[in-house]
């Protein structure tokens, strides 16, 4: 009797403990949990013929969609027995508006607001460094999806839920990652409880901001809470096109002086100096007002057709994106090539989600 009693007591030990394990986010890169992600991203698409081509995900149930919001963008929830949430968000569609959200590649300060009409504004701190800056239109996005998002959380918590994941393929990772840096500055601050947990995966995402916004997203997702994955053989997350100027350096750099080291050069070196220096300076400042000009003031115009309330925010003067968080390269190799090769009228080829599934099954770390 005692080795039947002390055999159950182990038996619900062992239970217990593996239903504890299964309720907490675990840190670090899953493929199955990025399988399951995938999955669900796809229904997020919210197109009935390019769902029927994936099979359902197996541990969440879908319990709110979104109706388009802001630049036609939308978003699920999707919760599982263990009380895990997901917050899934859908990447760019045929829309017109959809596409301006990207096309709107001027940058803003990381921490500032964006007013949505005269009575109202959505505040926002994505980054401590006051030199990090990301892309407007998809902050723009951000702004309206948290309308929902938020008592969607909380509604979450109400609950039980403290995990959660958050999901986004192409510009559903680009706004992704803001997403979970205005998410972990809010509990930062203490406007979110400390007990929740995040966890995100950014799939086939492109460039969000600048260096300095790379370093606060790398550092507040460190120890694997943060993933950024990439198929080498698309072409999205090579963009926005970025250009670094000497105004994107730290302030201690070799070129502040430049300057005053030129001026205390000879003639006629001074004047070979300051020549060879305006012709590598000057260009790169010129392409920059000019992408701030047609992809931020321009741009705008355009966008207040779609939200005429909306008020163009100033712009930060730099595009210098960079590739941001831990990234999980899925190699494109000769196998890959066979079943999905290169069709340049086909220019998201490589960029779908068979694609990175396909590379995930031969993933290795």
């Amino acid at each position: 009797m005692f080795r039947l009693k002390l055999t159950l007591l182990l038996l619900c030990l062992l239970t217990g403990f593996h239903f504890i394990a299964a309720q907490n986010l675990q840190p670090g890169f899953d493929k199955d949990e990025y399988h399951e992600l995938m999955l669900i991203s796809v229904r997020t698409a919210t197109d009935s013929i390019y769902m029927k081509q994936f099979s359902a995900p197996k541990k969440f149930t879908m319990v709110y969609q979104s109706e388009p919001i802001g630049l036609d963008n939308s978003w699920d929830l999707w919760v599982n027995e263990d009380k895990q949430a997901v917050i899934s968000l859908r990447g760019t569609t045929v829309k017109a508006e959809s596409w301006l959200a990207n096309f709107y590649a001027a940058m803003v300060p990381a921490t500032g607001e964006l007013r949505l009409s005269k009575d109202e504004k959505f505040t926002y701190r994505l980054a401590d460094h006051p030199k990090a800056a990301v892309h407007v239109g998809w902050l723009l996005s951000l702004a309206y999806l948290s309308k929902e998002i938020m008592p969607k959380i909380d509604t979450c918590y109400e609950k039980g839920i403290r995990d959660f994941y958050l999901m986004g393929h192409s510009q559903g990772a680009a706004i992704n990652y803001l997403l979970t840096s205005y998410l972990l500055h809010l509990q930062k601050e203490g406007k979110l409880p400390a007990d929740m947990k995040f966890k995100t995966y950014c799939s086939a995402g492109p460039k969000p901001g600048n260096l300095f916004y790379a370093y606060d997203f790398e550092s507040i997702t460190k120890d694997g809470w943060a993933f950024n994955v990439v198929n080498t053989a698309d072409w999205v997350p090579e963009v926005p096109i970025s250009i670094q100027t000497l105004h994107d350096f730290n302030a201690v750099n070799p070129f502040a002086n430049a300057d005053r080291v030129i001026k205390k050069q000879r003639f006629p070196k001074n004047l070979v100096a300051r020549h060879i220096f305006n012709k590598l300076d000057k260009p790169t400042r010129k392409a920059q007002r000019n992408y701030e000009k047609y992809l931020g003031k321009m741009t705008s115009k355009i966008i207040l057709k779609f939200l005429p309330d909306f008020e163009p925010p100033a712009y930060f003067s730099s595009n210098h994106y960079v590739r941001t968080g831990q990234t999980i390269v899925l190699v494109a190799d000769a196998n890959y090539y066979k079943q999905f090769p290169n069709q340049s009228e086909k220019i998201f080829c490589h960029h779908v989600h068979d694609a990175y599934l396909f590379l995930l099954d031969n993933y290795q770390k």
